[in-house]
């Protein structure tokens, strides 16, 4: 997932020098599935906004969470089906996103789709980038008994950086967003829009501000969940 994101952000610099030849024209909707088994298939809409035929690929990885790192694996457990299209000017298109597998879902499953819009190398310039989009759309297959998240947080320092980890001990995910740390009524530290997500029995860490140390008295967070905003206490670690 970093080594994705670093890459786009050099496409983003590179646009800097160059014109563009082709705005980005894929839109996928909704961005992110729920099912709770029995449910086993769900469906992506993607549409183009050009007034040309545009390629689209579709490719499903499992996804996972270990000492604060995100994995995605390729799997066979899901599917994109068709995993790859053409779409007309200006047109819909719908893609079935399916767990073929008949056995149970024990907790809950975490997968990613990603949606990519491929590049034309017919319509290339000289000089030019062609600007395309990757959509990174979360699925989870869910039994309806799994356990709902339980997550504790604690804030450390590596240098002048503040880390704010999530663990876990729940069966399924929270998506955090919009979070604010205070100590002693002072802002330590924040982030708008989405943080990301601890998946069940996970553990996630993200930076969250700077500070040249962190005293002894507690730490409060407040953010916005899936369940709607809510304030929890957080454990101070390493001083």
């Amino acid at each position: 997932m970093r080594p994705l994101l670093s890459r786009i952000g050099a496409a983003a610099l590179f646009l800097l020098c160059a014109s563009v030849s082709q705005a980005a024209s894929l839109r996928v909707a909704p961005t992110s599935l729920e099912l709770i088994a029995p449910d086993s298939a769900a469906v992506l809409n993607l549409h183009n906004d050009a007034r040309q035929p545009i390629n689209v690929q579709l490719r499903v990885f499992r996804w996972s969470q270990a000492d604060g790192v995100e994995k995605l694996e390729p799997t066979s457990d899901v599917v994109a089906s068709p995993p790859s299209t053409q779409l007309g000017p200006n047109a819909d298109y719908v893609v079935r996103i399916v767990r073929p597998s008949k056995a149970p879902i024990h907790s809950e499953e975490s997968y990613r789709v990603l949606v990519d819009e491929l590049p034309d190398p017919s319509r290339r310039k000289a000089g030019t980038v062609t600007l395309v989009l990757r959509y990174s759309v979360p699925v989870f297959f869910r039994n309806p008994d799994a356990k709902a998240p339980d997550v504790s947080f604690s804030l450390s320092r590596t240098g002048r950086s503040l880390v704010l980890t999530a663990r876990n001990n729940g069966e399924s995910r929270l998506r955090l967003s919009n979070v604010n740390l205070t100590q002693g009524g002072k802002k330590l530290g924040s982030r708008n829009g989405l943080v990301g997500y601890v998946l069940g029995g996970a553990t996630m860490q993200w930076p969250i501000g700077s500070s040249r140390s962190l005293s002894g008295s507690s730490v409060a967070l407040k953010a916005q969940s899936d369940f709607g905003p809510f304030n929890a206490p957080v454990a101070i670690k390493g001083q």
